[in-house]
């Protein structure tokens, strides 16, 4: 892990540890897509990009002529932030036992996760990143007014019916705004049960609350999160104040089959 150059920072293994640790669950609190899309890697920070699709000629050649066979490919995001922790209560913890202040590795954490969240859900089309909500060939479905009792249920079972007609049965994963989310935690008039608990008896893969606009509904065989290195924490510089230090990690969203998913979207009716 030279690349992290973690050898030349001037604190001990033991802190390490503890800024991996405040580092990894921080980021775990933000980070919805990983718990219910396949996770393949990590490779290691060498993987730049990945294969899509099959090869082909990029057009037939003529009867004279060389054919050329190309591939397509999708590069993978490095995500990176920077932060700095004081040398003094460094050497506090170390020489005196004080408390170690880690909320600067925590904060940078949650900015890789919500970008990495970013990345899953709205991809990077510039760069021919898909994600789950702008993949082309994604189902849809336009949702009514989420604050009568029982439209949330009636939109997701649309959607539903859609991966279904399409041949994905489940089990499926639903995300959703944090507005819709919250909407949620109300009973059905005359019982004791919430929306959410009748929600996660039909998606089994789990109901999650997400930094995006509306909801989507996953089927398991959607794709992979192909991961090159995974969140690590490495050493930049010391000025004499604060060591300097950045996390940070490299992904991508392979949206293998769009017709696998189903975004719900607000139609003409406030939700």
């Amino acid at each position: 892990m030279s690349y992290l150059n973690r050898e030349n920072a001037q604190f001990s293994e033991d802190v390490w540890n503890k800024i991996d640790e405040a580092v990894v669950d921080a980021a775990k609190q933000l980070l919805t897509g990983r718990r219910f899309i396949d996770v393949d890697g990590p490779y290691g920070v060498g993987l730049t990009s990945v294969e899509v699709g099959e090869d082909d000629y990029c057009r037939q050649p003529a009867k004279d002529e060389a054919g050329a066979v190309l591939s397509r490919a999708i590069a993978l995001p490095m995500l990176r932030k920077g932060f700095g922790l004081s040398v003094r209560r460094i050497e506090g913890y170390r020489q005196m036992g004080q408390p170690l202040d880690l909320r600067a590795a925590e904060d940078a954490a949650e900015a890789v996760a919500r970008r990495e969240e970013e990345f899953i859900y709205y991809g990077q089309p510039d760069f021919g990143i898909e994600g789950l909500l702008t993949a082309k060939g994604r189902n849809e479905v336009q949702c009514e007014d989420w604050n009568k009792i029982e439209q949330g249920l009636n939109d997701v079972l649309s959607a539903v019916d859609k991966l279904d007609s399409n041949g994905f049965h489940g089990p499926y994963a639903l995300a959703l705004s944090p507005t819709w989310y919250n909407r949620l935690f109300r009973r059905y008039e005359g019982t004791d049960m919430l929306q959410l608990e009748h929600l996660k008896r039909l998606c089994e893969l789990g109901v999650y609350k997400a930094q995006i606009e509306g909801a989507v509904l996953v089927d398991a065989h959607v794709g992979r999160i192909i991961i090159g290195q995974d969140l690590m924490t490495g050493y930049s510089s010391n000025d004499g104040i604060h060591y300097q230090l950045f996390a940070s990690e490299s992904l991508v969203m392979r949206v293998e089959e769009p017709e696998a998913i189903c975004t719900l979207t607000l139609g003409g009716a406030q939700v």
